[in-house]
């Protein structure tokens, strides 16, 4: 498969890879060398994703893999859906796995560009809070399953976020 760039013709919108969708138990991972979808692992029985998960193409984070993406929107997806977001902000994350050193692992969050019923959200101050405690919630359990610890360090807004999506582009 050949990836799209980072951001879209226009700069404001971010190209994003889904890798799991909301809804799904299945975590799947996208394999560069083969351009498929691997199903990584499945998530216990009444643990779901919040919402869509997945990449930002042509960018690396500090552990090596495409910058992560949280996609809101009330629509079903399917691996390997492209979808063109408007970025809201990120959530700032330290993760510290087993005998290995603590590493940055944000969580960029945007909204389908498409949706014109989430033109009222423009930053991550928009989002309700509860949902945003939910999903962190969710991925320090998702993660401690991997036995890896996370920290939510901080929530930024949409201008922290493009500059830290232009520094980890390739």
């Amino acid at each position: 498969m050949n990836l799209p760039a980072t951001f879209s013709e226009n700069e404001n919108i971010i190209n994003v890879i889904i890798e799991s969708p909301q809804g799904s138990r299945s975590k799947y991972n996208y394999e560069k060398m083969t351009g498929l979808f691997r199903l990584k692992k499945v998530l216990p029985a009444g643990m779901i994703f919040p919402c869509d998960f997945g990449f930002i193409p042509n960018t690396k984070g500090e552990d090596g893999d495409p910058l992560d993406a949280l996609v809101l929107m009330n629509e079903f997806t399917f691996p390997g859906c492209l979808i063109e977001c408007r970025l809201l902000g990120v959530i700032k994350i330290i993760q510290k796995e087993k005998h290995k050193k603590e590493i940055r692992n944000d969580r960029f969050v945007l909204v389908p560009d498409v949706m014109q019923e989430l033109d009222n959200l423009k930053e991550i101050k928009d989002i309700n809070k509860n949902l945003l405690k939910g999903i962190s919630n969710f991925l320090k359990f998702y993660n401690s399953m991997s036995e890896k610890e996370i920290n939510v360090t901080g929530i930024s807004g949409r201008n922290a976020a493009y500059s830290l999506i232009r520094k980890q582009r390739l």
